[in-house]
């Protein structure tokens, strides 16, 4: 869906709106954060709904957004909708955020795109598939919202429906031979804080136990938080936005250092009684405050930033 107001020239706003097996229809909690942006911050906003998985496995969803970004950042687009070429935001939350992530990766990247972002805002984003053993997935093993188990179903569904790879994630052996140099990026003992480390004992994901092997969990695409140093080192000014009670808490908290060891502006806001998902709950039939919270920090940033 395109969302625009009055006003020239304006900052634009890549939504990735992304949730394996549901669709985001127009009356969505997202679709009205959507709206809400445009308003708030006077801005055009793009919508994206990606083809889901598993009908549509990876890269299919990630291609998609690409295609829309790439059509967007075209400079007779720009101008027809009356947007600032130097004011332009890339944002997703949860599988959004990962995808959001990966897109700005290749954005920033690749000499094909003239246009490039300003801004990527990121809320509680899935990061990496590498290590699925961290701080935050055990402590939040069975929930709130969000359960290790399911997570990992529904992070499998996105590119097979293969029931050993689940199986082999859950006892963190479904990394490929050939992966043991992303483990250093996604070192939790490395990049996290010591204060989410507690008596939390590192040990590597274990290697060539699954047969078949999935060398598709080498695409850095899958995981933006496994991406190297100069993969990085190019992003834009950075929005992160991570809750305690949640699994993916530490893939957000690592990349916020990671990306600030490379030199990159990055502003974190941490949710200590936040729930992974809780930007769903702001509309009936459940209200939540969180959710409204969550949604005015990254509405706020975005006003001051783009």
């Amino acid at each position: 869906m395109f969302h625009s107001v009055v006003g020239f020239p304006l900052p634009f706003i890549y939504r990735v709106d992304f949730h394996i097996n549901f669709f985001i229809s127009e009356h969505t909690p997202l679709d009205l954060l959507n709206r809400w942006t445009a308003n708030k911050v006077d801005a055009v906003v793009v919508g994206v709904d990606p083809r889901l998985a598993p009908e549509y496995p990876f890269p299919v969803p990630y291609e998609d957004v690409v295609s829309v970004v790439k059509y967007f950042l075209h400079d007779k687009i720009l101008a027809k909708y009356g947007v600032d070429p130097n004011r332009i935001c890339i944002s997703g939350d949860s599988s959004g955020g990962a995808l959001a992530a990966g897109v700005a990766q290749l954005i920033q990247n690749d000499p094909e795109f003239k246009n490039k972002l300003k801004a990527q805002a990121l809320i509680y984003p899935g990061l990496q598939l590498v290590d699925v053993s961290m701080p935050s997935h055990r402590e939040n093993e069975h929930g709130p919202l969000l359960s290790r188990k399911l997570a990992i179903k529904l992070a499998c569904l996105y590119f097979t429906r293969d029931k050993a790879l689940p199986q082999a994630m859950m006892k963190n052996q479904h990394m490929p031979y050939g992966s043991m140099h992303l483990f250093k990026l996604v070192n939790w003992s490395t990049f996290l804080p010591e204060k989410y480390k507690k008596n939390h004992v590192y040990t590597e994901p274990i290697i060539g136990k699954l047969n078949p092997s999935y060398s598709i969990l080498l695409d850095s695409r899958l995981s933006p938080l496994a991406a190297n140093d100069s993969q990085l080192r190019n992003l834009p000014l950075t929005y992160i936005l991570t809750c305690k009670h949640d699994i993916l808490r530490d893939d957000g908290l690592m990349y916020v250092l990671r990306l600030q060891n490379v030199g990159v502006k990055v502003s974190h806001d941490h949710m200590e009684d936040g729930i992974h998902g809780a930007l769903s709950f702001m509309a009936a039939p459940v209200y939540l405050k969180l959710g409204i919270r969550i949604k005015d920090k990254y509405i706020n940033w975005l006003e001051e930033n783009l």
